[in-house]
Parts: C-alpha cells; structure tokens; sequence
C-alpha cells in the first residue's frame, strides 16, 4: 500500500468511501453487513488506513455501519472521516442543530473524536449556510477541534471554482487544512476540476479526491475506448486508469473509492499496491480514450442520489444510467427495462419541478433530460409496436 504524507499524518493513498456499500434488496437503508464488513476489512488488511462517511450516507446507516464494523480495530490504527451536512441545515437553519448533529454522529461512530472533519458539499446555494455568522458552524466546529473532538477540518466542495475561491478567501489562512473535490480525467473537461484543483493547491492545501472513477462509470468506457486502455495495459483494469490518473498528482492526499463488491476492492489493491504513475505515452493514451467516450456522453450523472428529493418519487440515477448506457450503444433495447416500470415511475411522470436540478451537484437540468428520454422512449414503444 502506497502512502502519503499530509496534514502531518501518513495516509494510505486509497480511502475506502462509504456512500455506495452492498445492500439487500437495493435498499439503501439495508445495508448487507456481512458483505460490506468483508470488504472494509479486506482493505483495512492491506493497509488502507482512511475511512470515509457522512451523515445522509445510506439513509443514515453508514455511519452506525462504520462504529460497528470498526470497533474491533485499535482506534488509534485508522482514521476516521465525517461531514456535517450543510443542506439539511437548510431545513432547520439553527446553531443548536448544528451541535445536536455533531454529536449524533459521535454517537453513530462510536467514538470519542473524528481524524478528519468536512463541512459536506459546499455548492453555490450551501455556501450560505457554511457562511451564515448566527449559525456560526465554522466557529462551532473549530471549538470542537480545539477541544481534540476533531483533529483535522476541511470541506468538500461541488461549487464552481468561482464560489470555491470566495469560499476559501472568506476565512483566515489555516482555517482549512484540505479540500476534497470531485475530481477524474472526464471531469477536468466536464465539470472544470482542474481549475478547482488549481485553486486549492494555489492556497498551499492538500487534495482530497471524491468520484476519482465518476461512480464507477470510468470503470468501463465505451469498447473502443476500453480496447485502447487494455492493449496498452493488458494486465490492468479500465478502472485502474482513473485511479493512476489522479494519483500521478503529488498535491492528492487521499483517494476514495466506494467499493460495493469484494472484486472492486481487489482491483484497487491492485493498484495502489502496486502504483506506477501514469507516463506521458499512457496519459496521450487516455486522453484518446476519454475523446472517444465525451463524443458519445453528454448526461454526467454520479448517482451520488441528492435528487432524491424528486416528490414523484422517480429513480432519477436510474433512468440516467439507461440513458447513458442508450447513448454509448444507440441501441434502443438497452432502454427496454424503463419501459417494464410502473408507468409512475417513468420519466414521463416527471412534472418539471426542478427540485432535483436545484440540488444536483453536477448541474444537471434534470427535467430537460427527462423530456429528451422520453423522446427516446416514443421511438422505442413505437419501434416495439411495429
């Protein structure tokens, strides 16, 4: 296992995130824990010593997953990670919220202090909240730190590099210690992450990075973007090019990844067991094959699930993901499974409400995707009735 310095703490390269474990049934509340505990501690076996959660993570059950499954590991050997979630601050905007959630998540954790602290997405709208001098959450959480109940602060951030700047300037130098961003080789012409990388590091801060495999869709690109990455690295994964590809920067502290399968964390260890930065001739090569993919994708959706907040209740990540996988193949049967859905919960449904695109980290106009979909869909039923 690779490890870097930061922060004055000697972190393994690979994080283990927790936002997308195995579940029964697809139920994101139902965590399967016997198979999520067999990955956490495969990883934790080889090294990997960074452990990432949130408060919303899996309905809530990500971080009483982690107190549990960690609690058989010396405190002291790992280090723990969580947010405190800005958008649901919006809901109940009080600074007695802010406490009651900072202890709740102690008690979830079951421990005694966090390694590492995060105010949890900062986005053009969030920033408000994490600015707001009545609520005062830095201040309270820097009383925390100073108390040892955090040992480390920092945010994550899916703001534009615009807000990213202001955020950073608002407070006083040292306030941060990092940033963790979305960052991988598509997003870098997507999303603009290299320039939110180059403010970051321009403050002198270390990088932490989230959705270095984009939710597991840099893990296979498109055939012919695959056979280019695998005839250069036959002995490699498609996914390992996305894990090198940011790892090649020495400003990156930590990478998570949220391994779902027993296999997923073997490839990783892989790696990062084993991690060669990329070349100049392998990075000519993958910035070939990310061409070849951006041609062919235009909805750049995560399923990181905040527009789950949709009141007609549609599985938007789900019916992005057959949109995309349509878009890759052109083939109007890889949108056959939308069509056996209730007809509730297909993208006609959707009322145009926006209150998914209002919290998209992407910036995704979600109902105007839905109306293209179903678009799509009419030639499909239409095809189908032929």
């Amino acid at each position: 296992m690779i490890y870097r310095k930061v922060c004055g703490e000697k972190i393994s390269l690979l994080g283990m995130g927790t936002m997308r474990l195995p579940t029964v049934n697809g139920e994101r509340s139902n965590i399967d824990k016997e198979k999520a505990e067999a990955i956490i501690d495969r990883v934790y076996s080889e090294g990997v010593n960074y452990f990432d959660t949130a408060y919303m993570y899996h309905d809530g059950y990500s971080e009483r997953f982690l107190g549990e499954a960690m609690a058989k590991y010396p405190r002291e050997s790992y280090y723990l990670a969580d947010k405190m979630p800005g958008m649901m601050l919006g809901k109940d905007p009080t600074a007695a919220r802010v406490g009651e959630i900072f202890e709740e998540q102690l008690s979830r954790c079951r421990t005694e202090y966090f390694d590492f602290y995060l105010l949890h997405c900062l986005t053009d709208k969030t920033k408000k909240f994490y600015l707001d001098k009545e609520l005062n959450i830095v201040g309270y959480l820097l009383e925390q730190k100073r108390l040892g109940r955090i040992r480390h602060f920092g945010f994550s951030s899916h703001a534009s590099p615009e807000t990213l700047r202001e955020f950073i300037d608002a407070f006083p130098e040292g306030t941060f210690e990092f940033v963790q961003i979305q960052f991988n080789y598509l997003d870098t012409k997507l999303q603009r992450a290299d320039e939110q990388f180059g403010i970051i590091t321009s403050h002198g801060l270390p990088v932490w990075v989230m959705e270095p495999c984009r939710g597991g869709r840099l893990a296979s690109l498109c055939p012919e973007a695959d056979k280019l990455l695998l005839e250069k690295a036959p002995d490699r994964s498609v996914a390992s090019w996305a894990f090198r590809y940011v790892g090649s920067m020495p400003e990156v502290g930590v990478i998570l990844s949220g391994m779902t399968e027993k296999k997923q964390a073997d490839d990783n260890l892989n790696t990062f067991g084993d991690f060669k930065p990329l070349d100049e001739e392998e990075k000519a090569v993958l910035e070939k094959a990310a061409k070849i993919l951006l041609d062919k994708v235009s909805v750049p959706c995560t399923a990181c699930r905040y527009c789950a907040v949709c009141p007609q209740e549609l599985d938007i990540p789900g019916l992005l993901a057959d949109y995309n996988e349509y878009k890759l193949s052109t083939d109007l049967s890889d949108l056959r499974g939308i069509l056996k859905l209730p007809p509730e919960k297909r993208p006609e449904s959707c009322i145009g409400c926006g209150a998914c695109a209002s919290v998209c980290p992407q910036g995704i106009a979600i109902p105007d995707v839905m109306a293209e979909l179903c678009t799509v869909l009419r030639k499909l039923e239409e095809k189908t009735d032929k």
